[in-house]
Formats: C-alpha cells, sequence, structure tokens
C-alpha cells in the first residue's frame, strides 16, 4: 500500500494465486497493480515473473525480495535434513535469485533498488531456530557482496532486518516454542525490545519505501534494524 501511495507500479509475486487475488482486490489500484504467480526458489518461473513485470511497465526499478519462512522450532540434533534445506530453498535461494534475475535490467537502465528481508536473526543467534537464523545471516552476506559487485552500475543493495514483529510468522514461532502459553512467550520477547512492544508490518514497509526511494541514494551494502532496540 504505501508504495502504490508513493505512485509505483506494483507486481506482486508470490505461490498462492488465491491470496494474491484478494490482494490485488484489496489494492484496488488498477493498471498499476499485477501479480504472477511464481515461487521464490523456482528460477524459471521467477525468471517469467520478472519478463512478465517488464513487459507489463517497461522496466524493473525496485525489487523487494521479502519470501521467507521460519521452519520448525526445534533443537539441532532435531531438525530434518528437508526442512533445514527447505529454509535454505526459500530464505536464501529465493533472495539469490532475486537478485541475479534483476540485474541484467537494472544494468541496461543504469540504476536500481535491491531490498531483501532478512532479520534479527541474521545478526544474532537464535536457540531452536537454527535454520532460520543460519539463513537470514547468508542474506546479510549476499546483501554485502551484491553491494560490492554492483554500486558501479548504480544499483544499491541493502537489507531490512525487523525484530518482532507481530504477524503470522511470529506467531507461529510463539505457537511453536511455548505451546502451552504463547502469550508467556510474547511477554519475555517483548521484554527483550527496548520499546517493550511488538513492531508493526507498516513500520518495516516504512524502512522499505525509504531504501527504494531517492532519499536513501547513498545507502548501500547496509542491514537497517527495524527492531525497537531489540539488538541495542
Amino acid at each position: 500500500m504505501s508504495f502504490m501511495e508513493e505512485g509505483a507500479n506494483l507486481m506482486l509475486v508470490g505461490r498462492s494465486a488465491e491470496k494474491l487475488q484478494a490482494l490485488v482486490g484489496k489494492l484496488d489500484g488498477g493498471k498499476s497493480v499485477a501479480s504472477y504467480v511464481a515461487d521464490a526458489a523456482d528460477e524459471s518461473a521467477l525468471a517469467a515473473a520478472f519478463q512478465a513485470t517488464i513487459k507489463s511497465f517497461g522496466q524493473i526499478d525496485i525489487v523487494f525480495a521479502n519470501a521467507g519462512m521460519e521452519g520448525e522450532a526445534l533443537p539441532i540434533e532435531l531438525q530434518s535434513r528437508e526442512m533445514f534445506e527447505s529454509v535454505l530453498q526459500t530464505n536464501v535461494i529465493g533472495v539469490w535469485l532475486a537478485m541475479k534475475l534483476c540485474i541484467g535490467s537494472m544494468k541496461e537502465q543504469g540504476s536500481g533498488s535491491i531490498i531483501a528481508t532478512s532479520s534479527v536473526g541474521g545478526l544474532v543467534g537464535g536457540a531452536g531456530i537454527a535454520p532460520y537464523v543460519a539463513s537470514k545471516h547468508a542474506v546479510c552476506g549476499l546483501v554485502k557482496s551484491a553491494a560490492l559487485e554492483l554500486g558501479e552500475f548504480n544499483i544499491r543493495v541493502n537489507a531490512i532486518a525487523p525484530g518482532p514483529i507481530d504477524n503470522r510468522m511470529i506467531k507461529a514461532l510463539q505457537d511453536q516454542m511455548s505451546p502451552e502459553d504463547p502469550g508467556a512467550f510474547r511477554t519475555i520477547l517483548e521484554d527483550k525490545v527496548a520499546m517493550k512492544r511488538y513492531g508493526r508490518n507498516e513500520e518495516v514497509a516504512n524502512m522499505a519505501l525509504f531504501l527504494a526511494s531517492d532519499e536513501s541514494s547513498y545507502c548501500s551494502g547496509t542491514v537497517f534494524t527495524v527492531d525497537g532496540g531489540y539488538t541495542a
């Protein structure tokens, strides 16, 4: 919504056609909003989504690689290889593919902003969620490496590291980490935040909007926390 309000054309990409249709309808952006069904880790489908974006809107100025999954909250020795790889496929390979597939177009036009979603879990450890933490550390490394490669082409690459945000993912983690009393887990986590509350999706969106805009024209290769002071 924030991007659309600032005049951006949006190509929404996700693996659920039903959810995409509902979101397009909610935004009601007319020709300024389109959607494409693709899994973040499916290179051919994602490449087709980028081509559809160029066909619809002429070029790609901003890529927000925001797909992610939390995986299972289990000790390392109980994690299955299948789940570990599934988390890495979405959270790491998906981000890498988004970068890889948009670079050619951005180089041709001589500009672009790539934004990836990491996490405070990409800056510190997290007991019981090793696959997620490992994946988000990898995102930070990808962003820094890509920024060094692409800076001379006026392509900026940054990451957002949200802290606890009041949405589906944190609720799923609460249910896994403390099934008997998810509310108690929330209280413990909020107490670790300097501002003593969960963040809101809109607060993360505001950071993404800043990094997408010319207001951040000299920002690249950086991980920006939106965590209420969690990592302070």
